[in-house]
């Protein structure tokens, strides 16, 4: 599987982006998939998962309430929807793909695209 991660850019506190990654290869569907980030000077954190079909979904205490994760598998595709932006967010954000949901390095990752959020 190749994920190809995009949608990144310059925002303002309080606005919007989504994020998305797309993918190819094997059966999309097969793997749930996750998103996550890393601040600079700060370890890659955990953002939020969603599961093969789309029917769970998991966030972070920090973006729960803002952030949508979802899925649409005949597009091979899975979207972050990122609602009130805050400067914390500002972030290179990583999608990648798991027949586990375990996320292990050795699983598949996206290149990331940088989300940066100005006060």
């Amino acid at each position: 599987v190749q994920l190809q991660a995009s949608g990144g850019g310059l925002v303002q506190a309080g606005d919007s982006l989504r994020l998305s990654c797309a993918a190819s290869g094997r059966t999309f569907s097969s793997y749930a998939v996750g998103w996550f980030r890393q601040a600079p000077g700060k370890e890659r954190e955990f953002v939020s998962r969603i599961s093969r079909s789309g029917g769970s979904t998991f966030y972070s205490d920090s973006v729960k309430g803002r952030f949508t994760i979802s899925r649409d598998n005949a597009k091979n595709t899975v979207y972050l929807q990122m609602n009130n932006l805050k400067p914390e967010d500002t972030a290179v954000y990583y999608c990648a793909a798991s027949a586990t949901a375990v996320f292990k390095s050795s699983d598949y990752w996206g290149q990331g695209t940088l989300v940066t959020v100005s006060s």
